[in-house]
């Protein structure tokens, strides 16, 4: 009796009935071969105009219209703005964030619904929400103005409306960060002495801080594109209130080659931000933790 294994090529499979299944016809490759062909016309679609932005202007162009006073104005306004309004998504959206991923109690998922409610809404739609409850005329706006304080129509109002339109993407990303720290290590830091802050701080913060950092990179993103909540809550006055985006739409009217310099400078940001959003959330284990 020969203890001789089957070779592989000779192991056939089972047979359902008598009749033995047919292996897959569509190999590996031929199946990665289909996927990229039917994936080419969304490619097509995006990467197209995006070439065509890229390619319009000559590299000494580009130079050119970005150091005009209209572009050069936009940038900084949109630096200072967007740096402010991802500040406050980290400082508002952190206990938030922190609250929805350890605590469970009645109204969670409605509040969970409400702060990605931002997300679905058309931006003007949120700016004339601000309006509403903001400007001069608004349920605070007017007690605001009977002190002197006007927020509409001004830099603040730019921030405020920035933060409302990016604090979800801070506090889900931040959220997924929370829930990937086991609560049992932060609780086994607490009966060994630590405070609820040591405990948070060198436990959780460690290994939500891929997530965290990814948050912020996506927040400062979404405040960089921020068009229609901005354009009806803050308006488009150049130096005040007017950013990237609504230079843009400015330029467009007088001036198509500064339009495509500065909405390629937008594009710049946006790819930065994205790829740093990405590379972050990919370092999910933090070295030494």
């Amino acid at each position: 009796m020969s203890s001789k294994a089957p070779s592989e090529s000779s192991i056939e499979a089972p047979s359902i009935g008598g009749v033995h299944p047919r292996r897959p016809t569509l190999g590996r490759s031929e199946g990665i071969l289909a996927l990229s062909v039917a994936s080419v016309p969304l490619l097509v679609l995006v990467l197209l105009p995006v070439g065509a932005l890229v390619g319009y202007l000559r590299p000494a162009q580009w130079w050119e219209h970005l150091r005009s006073p209209m572009a050069v104005e936009a940038l900084w306004l949109t630096l200072r703005t967007t740096a402010v309004s991802t500040l406050l998504c980290v400082v508002l959206g952190l206990p938030l964030a922190y609250l929805l991923a350890r605590h469970r109690f009645p109204g969670r998922e409605a509040l969970d619904t409400l702060v990605d409610l931002p997300i679905t809404l058309p931006p003007v739609v949120v700016g004339v929400a601000l309006l509403l409850a903001f400007g001069r005329l608004g349920v605070v706006g007017r007690h605001l103005d009977a002190l002197g304080i006007q927020v509409g129509f001004s830099t603040a109002a730019v921030v405020m409306a920035q933060t409302v339109i990016a604090s979800p993407f801070f506090v889900k990303a931040a959220r997924s960060g929370f829930e990937a720290a086991d609560p049992k290590l932060e609780q086994a830091a607490r009966v060994l002495g630590a405070s609820w802050w040591v405990a948070f701080r060198k436990v959780t913060l460690p290994v939500a801080r891929p997530s965290l950092l990814a948050g912020v990179a996506l927040a400062w993103a979404r405040a960089l594109s921020e068009f229609g909540a901005t354009i009806t809550f803050a308006g488009n006055l150049p130096g005040r209130t007017q950013t990237l985006p609504l230079a843009v739409m400015s330029a467009l009217e007088s001036d198509l080659d500064t339009a495509v310099a500065v909405a390629g400078l937008s594009l710049i940001l946006g790819l930065v931000a994205l790829f740093t959003a990405k590379s972050l959330a990919r370092s999910w284990s933090v070295p030494g933790v």
